[in-house]
């Protein structure tokens, strides 16, 4: 055998070994979730079921971490702001701090109201519903990660919902008015996204990197981007991080992030008075965006982590409190179980520690080429495009507004 055939072939067990340890540890969570499940005091056939449902519910969001995530991290992978490795450590902390701190206490049992709880015949009934939507979501999200295609967790869950749904109860069971705002978010979401990018790089390019001396106009501009940064992203985390522990209303968020603003632009503008280094050219401004983009992709996370986790343990939580309340009655809002938040939590963190570099590297570098300045304006657009739609109730997904900025 030739030494070039040899080398192939280590190259592939190693390749191998690598797949077979992530399968491995991915495995023991799930065991681990399987045996916690088995001490919550619920017996017979109904511990069984709800060992099956934690089971399905930690495949889930291991599937949401290795998937929706890259949202948050890829751009700044992709300008070089962060490597790989770093951005998945922030990435998987962040998610798992926002699962656990801001996750909430009570969740929609039927996500998004797009069906019908009182169609539903039983308890029983609605306990095979919420497994089946669950294991079809988590089962869509890992063929969509296994090609590298960064997809909606979000409409994974509602469309499965909707399926199971029909598949339990007939057509009439679905709020037909709720799943048409949700399909018309299919095109808001990437438009809204590409237009709010695409102004925020004109902006910055006719304000910096087309001026004849880069230097003072970045002196100039940068605090300013910056400052706006911060409102943006302290609006954000309040509202959309925080608003299952900490409930305001939109300008009062909004006054708390101009107060960060003001902060941001001070502490901008004087770090940037003492660099005596900078040239006029654009690498050296895009290095001035590096720092911010890190705290974005953090926060961006922690976001993400307390609202998407809804989506891993909502239904699960649902089951729960089917089998632990004394009634076994379905309800429109159950309460959410320590021990399921941690669930879905640590479950996101694994998912994109394991199997998420593919859809990070899908965002931040093969759809298009990313710097710094690119990369800012692709998180200010998913952030404006949150709180827009938030404000006007339009039902958005942060993966197609990412998507849409790149």
């Amino acid at each position: 055998m030739e030494l070039k055939h040899i080398s192939e072939l280590e190259k592939a067990s190693k390749k191998g070994r690598a797949e077979l340890l992530r399968l491995g540890i991915g495995l023991l969570f799930i065991i681990g979730v399987m045996l916690y499940a088995t001490q919550q005091g619920v017996t017979g056939l109904n511990g069984i079921m709800l060992v099956i449902a934690a089971v399905i519910g930690a495949y889930m969001a291991m599937n949401i971490g290795a998937n929706d995530v890259a949202n948050n991290v890829g751009p700044a992978v992709g300008s070089k702001a962060l490597t790989l490795t770093g951005a998945l450590a922030i990435a998987a902390i962040f998610e798992a701090m926002g699962g656990i701190i801001a996750g909430g206490e009570v969740i929609g049992t039927i996500r998004n109201g797009i069906i019908n709880p009182a169609l539903i015949p039983d308890a029983d009934t609605f306990v095979w519903l919420m497994m089946a939507a669950l294991l079809a979501a988590a089962l869509w999200l890992n063929v969509a990660t296994y090609v590298g295609a960064p997809v909606s967790t979000t409409h994974a869950i509602v469309g499965a919902v909707l399926g199971s749904g029909v598949a339990a109860s007939g057509f009439g069971i679905v709020d037909w008015g709720t799943m048409g705002g949700i399909a018309a978010s299919w095109v808001v979401s990437p438009v809204l996204g590409g237009i709010f990018a695409a102004a925020f790089l004109y902006l910055v390019k006719r304000s910096i990197t087309y001026q004849p001396d880069m230097v003072a106009a970045a002196r100039r501009t940068v605090p300013w981007l910056i400052a706006f940064m911060g409102w943006t992203f302290g609006t954000y985390i309040i509202l959309k991080g925080l608003n299952r522990v900490w409930k305001v209303d939109f300008w009062t968020a909004s006054l708390i992030g101009a107060g960060i603003a003001v902060v941001c632009y001070l502490f901008t503008r004087w770090r940037m008075s003492g660099q005596n280094t900078l040239v006029s050219s654009k690498e050296s401004v895009n290095q001035l965006f590096t720092i911010p983009l890190i705290f974005a992709a953090a926060l961006l996370s922690f976001a993400h982590g307390s609202n998407d986790v809804a989506n891993a343990v909502g239904p699960l939580a649902a089951i729960v409190d089917v089998y632990t309340s004394a009634s076994h009655a379905i309800t429109k809002e159950a309460p959410i179980p320590m021990w399921v938040m941690m669930v879905g939590a640590l479950g996101i963190s694994v998912g994109l520690a394991l199997f998420g570099p593919k859809v990070i590297r899908t965002v931040g570098s093969e759809i298009t080429e990313l710097d710094q300045m690119r990369a800012y304006c692709i998180a200010m657009a998913a952030t404006i495009t949150v709180i827009v739609a938030s404000q006007m109730g339009l039902p958005v997904s942060s993966t197609h507004i990412a998507v849409g900025g790149v």
